[in-house]
């Protein structure tokens, strides 16, 4: 039985741990830009079109 009470207080002390990396997050400003990731991928990285112009080799 007493295992039980042990394992309630972890548990307690776990969500305890996640609640305040959760508010530490919001506080932090970690999800205020929600736009920007979605579109992201849209977008051609300028990286790789300089490198493969340099290379004068461009895939189709």
């Amino acid at each position: 039985m007493g295992i039980i009470y042990v394992m309630l207080v972890v548990s307690l002390l776990i969500a305890l741990f996640f609640l305040i990396s959760f508010i530490w997050a919001v506080k932090n400003n970690q999800f205020e830009d929600d736009y920007a990731p979605s579109v992201r991928i849209l977008f051609e990285d300028e990286s790789n079109e300089t490198k493969e112009e340099e290379d004068g080799s461009r895939e189709v």
